[in-house]
């Protein structure tokens, strides 16, 4: 909560990322070279991961934590596809695709915020009434990026959960409990929808009387940015599936399937 929302949004879009990479490794390592049967213990972990980051983020009403505890949850997500991946190429195809898209929903999202306390300084959620017509562009980014999260089609979020839940189901053959993972997956990401809805109707349904001011030109661009990735690439995913595809044998050093 104390950190300026430019620095949590480097956090949330990169360094956080490369610990993800880092983690894929060691979690293969250990499945694959040293035989450790890790499946299970991660897919509780991705359970609670999902759940107590949602849970933690629907009681929060400063907007920068709302969205910390909700990166939590999608730590979980990405859990879920490294708990199924020697089983399918989809888990780990899933995970790193996730893991990408985060990076750019989030970080659009945070800088969002960032452009929010710099021009009305608040993040309080209550705060936010009327924020679809005082910082139109910027709401509307921040929105498309939450919808994203919440994996909405036809955005780009919802094609990577769709990968993570569909290898949870491709491996129900070699373990009992992986459609439980998609269950818990789906039900997470609706809760998430519960509150990043609850952040839309402050924003465009209350504060009818508010009126636009002057947005950071820096802010519009990255919303610009974030907006076409997300739109486009959820239209259009096929060059982000191929890429996952080959980079996954990179990641993996050829020891997944």
């Amino acid at each position: 909560e104390g950190a300026p929302p430019t620095i949590t949004a480097l956090l949330a879009a990169a360094t956080k990322k490369a610990g993800f990479a880092a983690t894929i490794r060691i979690v293969i390592l250990g499945m694959v070279v040293l035989n450790l049967d890790w499946t299970l213990a991660l897919g509780i972990l991705a359970v609670m991961t999902m759940t107590v980051g949602n849970v933690a983020a629907i009681m929060q009403k400063n907007l920068s934590r709302m969205l910390a505890y909700s990166s939590i949850a999608h730590a979980g997500y990405i859990l879920i596809g490294l708990a199924v991946a020697p089983h399918t190429s989809l888990g780990l195809q899933g995970s790193l695709y996730q893991i990408m898209n985060h990076a750019v929903m989030k970080g659009a999202a945070f800088i969002a915020i960032a452009g929010i306390v710099t021009t009305i300084g608040v993040v309080h959620i209550d705060k936010l009434k009327g924020l679809g017509r005082r910082m139109p562009i910027t709401a509307l980014g921040m929105i498309i990026a939450l919808f994203a999260l919440a994996g909405v089609p036809p955005l780009s979020g919802f094609w990577s959960k769709l990968m993570l839940f569909g290898g949870a189901l491709d491996a129900s053959s070699a373990l009992w409990w992986a459609p439980w993972l998609a269950i818990a997956g789906v039900l997470n990401s609706a809760l998430s929808l519960a509150y990043y809805g609850w952040i839309t109707r402050k924003m465009y349904f209350e504060g009818e009387t508010e009126k636009r001011i002057a947005e950071p030109k820096s802010v519009i661009s990255v919303m610009i940015f974030s907006t076409i990735f997300l739109v486009g690439f959820g239209v259009y995913p096929d060059p982000l599936i191929k890429f996952v595809e080959l980079a996954t044998p990179v990641i993996s050093l050829g020891l997944m399937p």
